[in-house]
């Protein structure tokens, strides 16, 4: 029985994992049908899937993430009728001059910054409409500013809890918090964007050409229009501050990211007098389902021991070298989030870390919760390098995050397809510029802690 059902799972994993990689059908209806048919087999039961099991890390569906985006996604959606976002690409474009390599540059600031405070699929699908428009306005093709703008969201949100999934993914079960993330990761992001933003200004300034006339275009545009709702903008603003301050200090007062993130979106909805239902339609369901179904297949494959036997091996072939072991973990992480979405990889990892983690520990690691085994000084470079790897991965190839999919179809359905090959020219030097980078970082981190915990 146990042997079938083995064999089982990690057929349904694989064929699920290589659908959703080809885009033949919608990955939340693949992730789906693999949680039902893991649950029909009776590969895990309905309780295991839902509510995990003591002592297995990265069993059942991971409520946190799902409510924390939930939470984030209500927020945003109550923003975006205040005409912000569009305000914000607007002023840019115009602070700019309409010099294009300026645009794109200030652009992918901005986009950084907001993928850094929201999330970075958010972020794009208010910010790439916009940019078409300023782009056709001054008759050049958009295509460049968009994927700069996608490469842009995956860094910037690589930096905090909330703008990645991948993090959003991570700090779930290993409960690192905001600030953690944002001691450990935004220092080398702000590094990485500062090279980014140097390397598309060296080789892409002498590119693109406007007239003046056109430039002039761009500086008619009157930003205060997009402004639709200025006492909304006001108390949105007031909310999204206070929830960000909650990301801040949740750790202290014994709350979870989701409790926060879901306390902004019922304030916010509160004090603006909005219905519900409106906004509850504007939750990106397909998404939170995907992650669902994801959740409930990994957890049959953690409950099969098939994660257990990767880590192992992973452990061996890395001869249980720490430094090895971390670069490996982040390098691969980088190339398989590049070549399928960097979220079904991230759910994927999470338990082959703690895995990996016990491992490490040996025996001592039984006397450990999740929590205590993710925050140990031994362990904790581990998630770093997987989050730098996963999210910043997610830039080799237009498949590589959400993000990417996302702003290639808005592309592509205002007339400008960005194509897997021209994405790569932009994609593959820039990715490899940035993990070089992560790579020196996470290597410090090593070095900084083996006093402490050894080599």
């Amino acid at each position: 029985m146990q042997d079938w059902q083995t064999i089982a799972a990690v057929a349904i994993f694989v064929v699920a994992y290589a659908i959703i990689a080809s885009e033949k059908i919608h990955k939340t209806v693949v992730a789906l049908a693999g949680a039902v048919l893991m649950l029909l087999l009776g590969i895990l039961d309905q309780h295991e899937a839902f509510h995990g099991h003591e002592g297995k890390p990265g069993m059942g569906v991971e409520w946190n993430t799902i409510f924390l985006l939930i939470g984030m996604m209500l927020i945003v959606s109550i923003m975006r009728e205040t005409g912000v976002f569009q305000w914000v690409a607007i002023k840019s474009a115009k602070v700019a001059r309409g010099e294009p390599i300026r645009i794109i540059l200030l652009l992918s600031a901005v986009t950084a910054v907001l993928s850094a405070l929201l999330d970075n699929v958010t972020t794009v699908l208010l910010i790439a409409p916009v940019t078409i428009l300023i782009a056709e306005s001054l008759d050049v093709d958009p295509v460049p500013f968009l994927v700069c703008e996608i490469l842009a969201s995956n860094i910037g949100g690589t930096a905090t809890l909330v703008g990645d999934p991948p993090n959003i993914m991570i700090a779930g079960p290993t409960g690192f918090s905001f600030v953690e993330f944002l001691v450990r990761l935004t220092p080398p992001i702000v590094v990485v964007f500062a090279a980014y933003a140097l390397t598309i200004w060296i080789f892409m300034r002498k590119r693109i050409h406007v007239s003046d006339e056109k430039r002039e275009t761009v500086m008619a545009f009157d930003e205060t229009r997009a402004i639709t709702d200025r006492p909304l903008l006001i108390k949105s603003l007031i909310v999204l501050g206070l929830t960000l301050f909650g990301f801040m200090v949740h750790g202290a007062f014994g709350l979870e990211p989701a409790t926060i993130a879901l306390s902004g979106a019922t304030l916010l909805l509160l004090v603006s007098k909005r219905h519900p239902l409106k906004h509850l339609e504007e939750v990106e369901w397909a998404t939170i389902f995907f992650f669902i179904g994801l959740f409930i297949m990994v957890s049959a494959l953690v409950k099969r021991g098939i994660i257990t036997i990767l880590a192992r091996k992973l452990f061996r072939i890395t001869l249980g070298k720490r430094t090895v072991l971390v670069m490996v973990i982040l390098w691969l992480s980088a190339v398989v989030s590049g070549i399928v979405d960097n979220i079904p990889y991230t759910a994927t990892a999470i338990p082959v870390i703690f895995s990996v983690s016990a491992e490490m520990l040996g025996p001592g690691a039984a006397a450990l919760t999740d929590r205590a085994l993710a925050h140990h000084a031994l362990v904790q470079p581990l998630w770093w390098a997987l989050a730098l790897g996963a999210c910043l991965g997610g830039n080799f190839t237009i498949i590589g995050a959400s993000a990417n999919v996302v702003v290639a179809g808005i592309s592509e359905k205002s007339g400008h397809r960005i194509t897997f090959g021209r994405f790569l020219k932009y994609g593959i030097p820039l990715t490899l510029q940035s993990l070089v980078i992560s790579t020196a970082y996470v290597w410090l981190l090593l070095r900084l802690s083996a006093g402490a915990v050894g080599p």
